[in-house]
């Protein structure tokens, strides 16, 4: 059925790490990281999304592989614009009929009407007709099945990789919101410096970003584990592998997860007081890649002492979100600016 009704809406996560496509009528139909491999003399794309992502850290001289966006907005305008007219391209053309259709992005909520713009103009020039924007907080919130129309108050934490958004919602909009820009790649950030202090150990990006992944926490909880690290000795400079445990990488990523929790009691000081008595209720919601680190969710529970639930797929909270918001238009047509 898909392929015969034309690709005219569709909902654009544009992430740091990665985006996610939501097609109106067919529910999320691509997820690729958000990194592009270009060849430096022509400017060619060599390669788009995962493919890319493989080669970051690898490259030859002639090609780049870069990640066009930067704390949750457009760092590298051309860039991002090859980035999205390619996966805009890739969705309309397994249609039969070809349209321009109406994006929806998200946008981060402490974004400044400069980055608003160059959104806008990528996704335009990127063969977009009409161009919405949603603030992620708000798309996570819908996604997870808050509530926001309703004058109560909820309250939503979207770790992404470049920036974490905090918001309190409530009659459709955005009450109280901190955004940070820290995030995922912070933490990795923090894992490269450790390595390299602890054990002389040069390690890349994607490396550190393994580690996070798997033996990464914010607070004790289970069981400790281990995991060898292949990297380049800073001293010898000849590789080599050292065994890392998970208690020290705790340590090392403590200090952009304070700012996470910083962040998250600002954004509840400067919540009025009738919706802050809704929170004690219903609780905290997280969501983005940031929130699957281990032991966040305890760790937040203990610094502000309320109930923190995890969405069971917080990934694709914000673009599930948007998605609601294009099959229910006139219900949620408050949450759009253009």
């Amino acid at each position: 059925m898909g392929l015969w009704s034309p690709a005219n809406e569709i909902a654009v996560d544009l992430g740091t790490a990665n985006t996610l496509i939501y097609v109106k009528g067919e529910g999320i139909v691509l997820n690729e990281p958000s990194v592009v491999a270009i060849e430096k003399s022509t400017g060619k794309i060599k390669g788009i999304g995962l493919e890319a992502k493989r080669m970051l850290g690898r490259t030859p001289d002639g090609i780049l592989a870069v990640r066009p966006l930067k704390d949750g907005v457009i760092a590298d305008f051309d860039v991002t614009e090859k980035m999205l007219r390619f996966f805009l391209k890739t969705i309309i053309e397994r249609h039969l009929f070809r349209v321009k259709p109406r994006v929806i992005v998200c946008v981060p909520s402490g974004i400044t009407e400069v980055e608003k713009r160059a959104v806008r103009d990528s996704a335009q020039s990127a063969g977009a007709k009409e161009v919405y924007m949603v603030a992620e907080p708000m798309a996570a919130a819908i996604g997870v099945g808050l509530p926001v129309e309703t004058p109560t108050g909820n309250m939503v934490i979207d770790i992404g990789g470049g920036t974490t958004e905090i918001a309190v919602i409530a009659l459709s909009g955005i009450v109280a919101d901190t955004s940070i820009r820290t995030g995922g790649d912070e933490l990795d950030q923090a894992i490269v410096q450790f390595m390299r202090k602890n054990y002389n150990l040069l390690i890349g990006e994607p490396t550190a970003e393994q580690i996070k992944i798997q033996i990464g926490s914010a607070a004790p909880v289970g069981e400790e584990r281990e995991m060898e690290v292949k990297g380049r000795d800073l001293v010898s400079g000849i590789p080599k592998i050292v065994r890392v445990h998970s208690s020290e990488i705790r340590e090392a990523v403590q200090e952009p997860i304070q700012q996470i929790v910083d962040a998250v009691r600002r954004a509840l000081e400067i919540t009025p007081p009738e919706l802050a008595s809704d929170i004690v209720d219903r609780g905290i919601v997280m969501t983005g890649g940031g929130a699957l680190i281990r032991g966040l969710d305890v760790l937040l529970q203990q610094e502000t002492g309320l109930p923190i639930h995890l969405d069971e797929d917080p990934m694709t909270c914000v673009v599930r979100g948007t998605g609601r918001i294009l099959d229910d238009p006139e219900k949620y047509r408050n949450v759009l600016t253009t």
